[in-house]
């Protein structure tokens, strides 16, 4: 026992001294600084921009100019231009469609021969007045006479009256030169009525060959301006009647965009409201197989009456000649022609809006929470709150007062965002929107 005892000992002394040797022969660690945990952040350039706003908007294209096309005479189609075509393209003046003609040139040359009969019937009429005229002066110089025959002679003297005696003949003559007929004529017996009623004769038989003669040239058809054909249901052989719609055109001269405006929007346009806004410029946009195309606009008009549901001002753009190709955005002109600007597609549109000193456009997703924007400047976070001029689906507007300072705009974020905390930053792609003559702060990383 005494023997194993001391086996155990030497053992464990062993033991403890194999591992006192191994911790004093054991290397020093190394001896490393702490660094101080700082978030990193992912940034792009915050951007400043100076000028006119663009107000941005979207709308439907409609038409400014539509007529509906009939026929204001009763008849039979005798003919349809080939152009009267559903999506067609019409010029002012041609011809659309005509009438049978027959029953209306039979009417004019009826209208013709009744007022060539009326033309004699004045020509009688005025003949009569003047046979009229004449024999009623004669009338009258003879009854003057016998007035004055009668008032020299004696009553009882038969053989003088039908013989008196030259001196008493010559007094006559004189006396009625001097006395004034005893009573004028009858106005049926001047033949003037009959002469005015041959003339209104005249006059109604002319209204009827004018009458008959613009209604044979209604039987032509024609566009009132050029234009596209949206609908037409005109057929060779269909009897139409008066008033009957046979069809719509729309004016090709300028289309119109209706665009919605919240009054802070429209609030940025100077004159929107006013009658003669002095035609503010205006772009509209449209997509066609796959690229991007523009056309110049201008404001035309706006409502001055509040939409009671959207809350919104209706702004009225004209685009003139929109069939002329658009100009492509961004890109290099494909091949072929620039497609038309097509009626009823659905477009954006940028208004110039007033002119700001100081303004940079965002990515709406990075417009913080109560209108505030992360910015890093000398390597520490900002808090900026903003004021917001306007906010679309992907831009955010935005000014500041120490927007000119620059810096760059925080994109990711953070669990718990403190100004003036230390940050790291993380540099990547710029800011879209702003414009040329930016003012981009480089934060210190």
């Amino acid at each position: 026992m005494k023997r194993q005892a001391v086996w155990a000992i030497g053992l464990l002394v062993g033991a403890v001294a194999v591992a006192a040797l191994m911790i004093f022969l054991r290397p020093e660690p190394a001896q490393e600084e702490q660094v101080a945990q700082v978030p990193l952040v992912e940034t792009i350039a915050l951007e400043q921009a100076a000028g006119p706003i663009q107000v941005l908007g979207s709308g439907t294209v409609g038409s400014r100019e539509e007529v509906s096309i009939g026929a204001e005479v009763g008849g039979k189609l005798t003919f349809v231009s080939a152009s009267f075509r559903e999506g067609s393209v019409v010029g002012r003046g041609s011809t659309l469609f005509r009438i049978d003609t027959t029953d209306y040139q039979n009417n004019v040359r009826t209208a013709r021969a009744d007022v060539a009969a009326q033309n004699v019937a004045v020509l009688q009429a005025q003949q009569e007045v003047s046979i009229a005229q004449a024999e009623l002066a004669r009338f009258a110089e003879r009854q003057d006479a016998g007035s004055a025959l009668a008032s020299v002679i004696d009553a009882d003297d038969y053989a003088s009256r039908f013989l008196p005696p030259p001196s008493v003949e010559n007094a006559a003559v004189r006396n009625s030169a001097r006395r004034a007929p005893t009573s004028a004529p009858s106005n049926l017996a001047t033949r003037e009525p009959q002469l005015r009623s041959a003339k209104a004769a005249r006059d109604r038989a002319n209204a009827n060959l004018a009458s008959a003669q613009t209604s044979l040239a209604r039987t032509r058809v024609t566009a009132p301006f050029t234009g596209i054909v949206r609908s037409e249901t005109a057929a060779v052989g269909t009897l139409v009647q008066p008033g009957q719609v046979l069809g719509t055109i729309v004016s090709t001269a300028s289309y119109e965009v209706r665009v919605s405006l919240t009054e802070a929007e429209a609030a940025l346009i100077p004159g929107v409201l006013k009658p003669n806004n002095s035609r503010i410029p205006a772009r509209v946009f449209s997509d066609f197989g796959g690229l991007r195309y523009g056309w110049d606009a201008y404001v035309d008009r706006a409502n001055n009456i509040l939409d009671p549901q959207t809350r919104t001002i209706d702004v009225f753009l004209r685009v003139p000649n929109p069939l002329r190709g658009g100009r492509i955005v961004d890109g290099e002109e494909p091949g072929g022609a620039a497609p038309p600007l097509l009626l009823g597609s659905f477009v954006s549109a940028e208004i110039t809006g007033a002119s700001l000193a100081s303004y940079a456009a965002i990515p709406a997703e990075h417009l913080r929470t109560g209108n505030r924007i992360w910015v890093v400047r000398g390597g520490k976070l900002r808090i900026l709150p903003v004021r917001v001029i306007q906010r679309t689906d992907d831009l955010a507007y935005i000014t500041t007062p120490t927007l000119a300072e620059g810096g760059r705009l925080v994109t990711s974020s953070l669990r718990a965002a403190v100004d003036g905390m230390d940050v790291r930053v993380n540099r990547v792609a710029p800011a879209p929107g702003a414009g040329s003559g930016s003012n981009s702060g480089d934060g210190d990383e």
